[in-house]
């Protein structure tokens, strides 16, 4: 009987183990004595996590929005662009395509070419008048883009942009570009472009084409009006002087080290060209959206901030409702300042619970609206937003900048009400009622 008793006390608990001020801001926690406690403390657990969520999902989809954008203007375009400073500059010869491509990083130097054009179907046009004006008044405005064959972005539908067998050329629409005329593979389509003779007079140019195929790639820009045709014809169609020819250098799995690749590209091309990175060519536009990104960062902070009011309250409270227990614990030895720092730990238990349910439920969600594709525009939103659909894309630092923000903030607001523990009278607090 004497052996069994000494192993009940062995494997009994001590009331309080573990570091005291924990133990206690646990114990307080786990409390179900006080409807009123408990409320208060599912209110700012529940605020904390609401906060924290809200900013997880809105720092997803501003750090997806951006990749996407930055994705989608690599394909459409390229890593890094050269253009001639002026229209006398000599095309590359053999030996300097060799150079550019013999440079780190760099898989492909391609050729292209663009122009601006009308597109419709013949017969479709309404009103009647000349060719030019029937043409103008059904069609759509276009950016013509030529690439040679295997070379430039967009390269897998450069090969189907030869003439077929009654010599009309090929070729491949973006995606919403096609959908808005109503074509299809293998449809016919009329091209007006406006071009200009050698001695600097506009002229209008027709051509007959063929749909060869249609491309996407999600930027709402690109995919509306891009018209990928042979570079040998846009030249012909744009003239002498209306032509634009450009060197683009596919990158791979540089794109990230664009910097130190163009450095070597002005090496051998200036002062004739000049060299920019998909980053210099949309400065501005990365800059507001990472500013933008700062302030929806602090704007949505302010719910968390203010949920930390709601964890204060129940510190408030829990010192009302726990009065007669803190007075047992100061007669018992333990220090003020012990009991001030299990008020912190009891805060950042709370705001910390607070802050792993909102992480979780804002990359649960997070999750579900990509993968489902639950946010998608039409055409005329998407021309303004660049982009036909929104990704959300959950990233460990904005995770962490979020999780180290709500603690701070939940910590911050638990200072005062910890201090009034400092304050306790043990004789009064064993009186109180």
């Amino acid at each position: 009987m004497s052996g069994s008793r000494r192993s009940a006390v062995t494997r009994a608990r001590p009331p309080l183990g573990g570091p005291l001020a924990w133990t206690v801001a646990w114990r307080f926690l786990r409390g179900r004595r006080s409807r009123l406690l408990g409320g208060t403390a599912r209110a700012a657990l529940a605020a904390v996590a609401l906060g924290v969520t809200a900013m997880v999902i809105a720092m997803a989809l501003m750090t997806g929005y951006r990749e996407d954008l930055e994705r989608k203007l690599i394909e459409g375009n390229a890593p890094i662009v050269a253009s001639p400073l002026s229209r006398h500059a000599a095309a590359l010869d053999a030996a300097a395509l060799a150079r550019l491509e013999a440079i780190p990083g760099v898989e492909r130097v391609g050729r292209v070419s663009y122009g601006q054009g009308a597109l419709d179907v013949p017969g479709r046009a309404a009103g009647g008048g000349s060719a030019a004006g029937g043409a103008a008044a059904g069609a759509l405005e276009v950016t013509l883009r030529g690439v040679d064959p295997g070379g430039g972005q967009l390269a897998a539908s450069a090969g189907q942009l030869g003439a077929d067998a009654d010599g009309v050329p090929g070729a491949v629409l973006g995606g919403e570009l096609a959908n808005r005329l109503g074509v299809a593979d293998g449809d016919r389509v009329r091209l007006v472009a406006l071009g200009f003779d050698a001695d600097g007079r506009p002229r209008f140019r027709f051509q007959s084409l063929r749909v060869a195929g249609t491309f996407a790639t999600g930027f709402a820009e690109f995919d509306g009006s891009w018209l990928l045709l042979d570079r040998a014809l846009v030249n012909r169609l744009m003239g002498d002087q209306g032509a634009v020819d450009l060197y683009e250098f596919t990158l791979g799995d540089a794109v990230a080290d664009a910097a130190r690749v163009v450095a070597a590209v002005r090496g051998v091309l200036e002062p004739d060209y000049l060299v920019t990175d998909w980053r210099q060519l949309n400065q501005e536009l990365f800059t507001a959206l990472e500013v933008q990104q700062y302030a929806l960062f602090l704007a949505l902070g302010l719910i968390v901030l203010v949920s930390t009011f709601n964890v204060a309250s129940t510190l408030v409270v829990l010192v009302r409702e726990r009065m007669r227990d803190l007075g047992v614990l100061l007669t018992l030895g333990f220090a003020p300042r012990s009991l001030r720092a299990a008020f912190l730990a009891y805060g950042a238990l709370l705001g910390g619970a607070g802050t792993a349910i909102g992480v979780a439920v804002g990359v649960a969600a997070s999750w579900t609206l990509t993968t489902f594709d639950l946010i998608r525009f039409d055409a005329e939103v998407a021309a303004i937003y660049f982009i036909s659909s929104v990704p959300f894309r959950v990233e460990a630092a904005d995770v962490a900048a979020v999780v180290v923000f709500s603690l701070a903030v939940t910590l911050a607001a638990c200072i005062l009400p910890s201090r009034r523990a400092l304050r306790i009278d043990p004789a009064a607090a064993l009186r109180y009622e």
